[in-house]
């Protein structure tokens, strides 16, 4: 895309237009779990000891300290699932990532864990029956449109045993409204998420009132200044009780709510919360 072209761009629709982060993308796959491997920050996963302290929690309060079948959706590059596996318990990975799926792979066969991981959109899977617990964890929820969100988790209530626990980790409204009020900014680095090589990045942000909605678009150019490519992304803020009001219409109880799963978190500043529900008795939908 030329300058001019850019230049000439309103504001995008969002989950529509500015282009799309293309997770499957060989490339960009493996940029991102250069990432989400990466110790020096949380942008991608969280560092290691906070991800060990998190399923410490998980292990001894949703899970009970007993063996369970869990169910990771967006489980990345199965930093997580590993760990659950390793105090005994038997998961299954998805991620729309072949790179973080790879990696996850290997990893599990390496250490001998009892771990499994699908590469598929988490929007489109049936995931298996009797789970006794499941994750969906860093907003993953919030990337999709209120109807697509609805669908995953009625399929994750498919997925679990009545009584089972989904701990569900998502965006503060006030955090999703700031995040679309952002004025433009930029970045010129030798690498990055975006690409392998020396490129600029610009960054602006889009509140859309209607759709409660806000679109994130990062134009990027690596090859010189007219051979730009663009990216967005949108997330939806939802109040507490509309949060609620999506687990009921899956078949979830009332969610108990979390300020993170860090029991050493003082002040979370990443924007998300946590919400944890058991699964009703089945509905099969």
């Amino acid at each position: 895309m030329r300058l001019a072209d850019l230049a000439a761009r309103g504001a995008p629709s969002p989950w529509q237009d500015g282009g799309k982060i293309p997770w499957s993308d060989p490339g960009f796959s493996a940029r991102m779990l250069r990432e989400h491997l990466d110790q020096s920050h949380d942008r991608a996963s969280r560092r290691l000891p906070v991800i060990d302290r998190q399923i410490g929690w998980i292990h001894a309060h949703v899970l009970d300290a007993r063996p369970a079948r869990v169910l990771d959706l967006g489980c990345g590059p199965g930093l997580y699932t590993e760990r659950l596996a390793a105090l005994g318990h038997a998961c299954v990975g998805v991620d729309y990532s072949p790179a973080s799926i790879e990696h996850a792979r290997a990893a599990a066969e390496r250490a001998r864990l009892d771990c499994r991981y699908e590469l598929a959109d988490v929007r489109t899977g049936e995931f298996g029956r009797d789970f006794g617990a499941a994750l969906v964890l860093s907003g993953e929820l919030n990337t999709f449109p209120p109807v697509e969100a609805s669908t995953v988790l009625a399929a994750v209530r498919r997925a679990l045993s009545p009584g089972a626990r989904l701990v569900l980790e998502v965006h503060r409204e006030d955090f999703v409204r700031a995040l679309g009020a952002r004025g433009p900014s930029w970045f010129a680095a030798g690498q990055s998420v975006f690409a392998d090589s020396p490129h600029v990045c610009l960054r602006e942000s889009f509140w859309h009132e209607r759709e409660r909605a806000a679109t994130e678009r990062w134009l990027v150019a690596a090859g010189g200044a007219d051979d730009w490519t663009v990216y967005a992304s949108t997330t939806r803020a939802y109040a507490d009780d509309e949060y609620a009001a999506l687990l009921a219409g899956a078949g979830f109880g009332r969610p108990e709510r979390r300020e993170s799963l860090d029991p050493e978190a003082r002040d979370p500043a990443d924007g998300l919360f946590v919400l944890i529900a058991r699964a009703e008795e089945r509905r099969w939908s």
